[in-house]
């Protein structure tokens, strides 16, 4: 018989004998009432019961006590003719084991096309399920863990195409994922990296050279809101179903950062509170005396041109002293002695020594709106003011308006000095806190530094709430019980 040869008779019979016993599937004969006439090898595999065992038992039989009935529908569409669709049922063995079946049912027609039986396949599903069921949890655990995780994770694809972007990265970068995912990573990093990241994954690409992949690295990485903030970028590459994909994991490192800042201050401000105590032992006395003996010199000089330099060595001098208290101020400051104190009265009362000084005849300060009682170090708090008040001045060459405002929010005071100069520049503003840094021909870059540390020895903090063409305005925020 050749292959195009169709068997018929016997060999018809004994081809189709040998399908059915050779299959893996359970293929089971039964009449319209569910009695079992035959089955195959594959039926006793699945069920553990041999052929004679089961011969002319009911299907009923295979079902566990709890059946939902979904075999005696498909037995109902056979006995009105019509093939079931496949339909997941569970079955016992002989060992009463619970398997998950597929079964699909076909009417056997006599020769005047009625039904009088059918035929089951039954598939086993029970390692699919259980491979399945594994397969769901093993993504549960992954999801659970990815968005539980405290750093982003972000999945691109090879075009660099944002894919997922976990609640991590939404609350890093501010962006929620619908709004990213299907753009360009690069929206996620400052100039000139955002130009570059195409470029970049276009040259791995085609070179295989790999510069973070595989490497990780520190790099900037910028929010929603368009601010910079340094991060850690780990990226690992994977192929899913034949495509290139990079998962990159982003670490805020400012915190991180802004603590190695703070770890370098205090270790500065070790050095310099040995520096200063030396310097006003070894400098600050000798300069005094140097200061007086230069006054006692000037009483017998009477030239006009002596008595020029003889104030000029007296403004030098006085400029070294003024440093040395500083130094000493901003590397020791004193520990905050609290009372109850009215800021407004205290700053009218410092306005109203500013206005004797014949520098600042051109400057109008106006104190406005009230913070009461206040539980803070007046000392200090003059300290602070003194050094805002005299910046703000500054900055308009002493001549213009200063506003103070003071108002209150909750438990929390705030003090708004205002001025009408020019703004500070955005390079110099992320260091005006900075000590030692200034923009002064002769200035110390202390004061705010000074400003800064005796506000938060109060427990608040100090910041430029705003800057522009139109002038500055520094705030200092002070919690009502400050000091308590």
């Amino acid at each position: 018989m050749s292959l195009h040869d169709s068997p018929t008779g016997a060999d018809a019979d004994r081809l189709l004998a040998a399908i059915v016993d050779s299959t893996e599937d359970a293929i089971i004969r039964h009449d319209l009432s569910g009695t079992i006439l035959s089955w195959n090898r594959g039926a006793q595999t699945m069920l553990g019961y041999t052929s004679s065992e089961m011969a002319g038992r009911s299907i009923g039989h295979l079902l566990p006590p709890d059946d939902d009935g979904r075999l005696d529908s498909a037995l109902q569409h056979v006995r009105e003719g019509t093939p079931a669709e496949p339909r997941d049922v569970v079955m016992l063995t002989k060992d009463g084991q619970r398997i998950q079946v597929s079964v699909s049912l076909s009417p056997i027609r006599n020769a005047d096309g009625r039904a009088t039986g059918a035929v089951m396949m039954a598939r086993d599903l029970t390692a699919q399920r259980r491979a399945e069921q594994a397969l769901r949890r093993s993504e549960e655990r992954w999801r659970a863990i990815i968005e539980s995780a405290v750093d982003a994770i972000v999945l691109i694809n090879h075009r660099g195409t944002i894919e997922f972007f976990n609640p991590a990265a939404e609350r890093i970068f501010g962006y929620p994922a619908q709004e990213v995912i299907g753009c360009n990573v690069s929206m996620l990093m400052p100039d000139p990296y955002s130009s570059e990241h195409d470029h970049y994954l276009r040259r791995y690409q085609m070179t295989g050279e790999r510069r973070i992949i595989g490497i990780g690295r520190e790099v900037t990485a910028r929010r929603k809101d368009g601010t910079s903030f340094p991060a850690h970028l780990s990226v690992a590459e994977l192929t899913v179903d034949g495509e290139t994909k990079f998962t990159g994991i982003v670490r805020d490192l400012t915190e991180r950062v802004s603590l190695e800042v703070r770890l370098r201050e205090e270790s500065g401000l070790v050095r310099i509170g040995e520096l200063a105590a030396v310097l006003a032992h070894e400098v600050k006395n000798p300069l005094a005396a140097v200061s007086g003996a230069i006054q006692m010199l000037s009483e017998h000089l009477s030239a006009p041109e002596d008595q020029e330099i003889v104030q000029e060595i007296l403004r030098r001098l006085d400029g070294l002293g003024a440093l040395m208290t500083d130094l000493l101020l901003y590397s020791r400051p004193p520990r905050p002695q609290p009372r109850s104190i009215d800021v407004g009265e205290l700053l009218r009362a410092l306005t109203g020594f500013y206005k004797a000084d014949p520098a600042w005849e051109k400057v109008r300060v106006d104190v406005q709106g009230e913070v009461q009682e206040l539980w803070a170090d007046p000392e200090l708090l003059k300290v602070v003011f003194q050094n805002l008040l005299l910046n703000a001045a500054q900055a308009m060459r002493f001549d213009g308006s200063i506003t103070v405002d003071l108002h209150r929010s909750g438990t929390t005071a705030f003090v708004d000095v205002r001025d009408g100069g020019p703004g500070i520049s955005p390079d110099v503003r992320g260091k005006l806190f900075t000590p030692f840094f200034t923009t002064k021909a002769r200035g110390t870059g202390l004061g705010l530094a000074t400003v800064r540390r005796i506000v938060e020895s109060h427990g608040g903090q100090v910041e430029v709430l705003r800057s522009g063409h139109e002038g500055t305005t520094m705030r200092v925020s002070l919690p009502e019980s400050a000091g308590r």
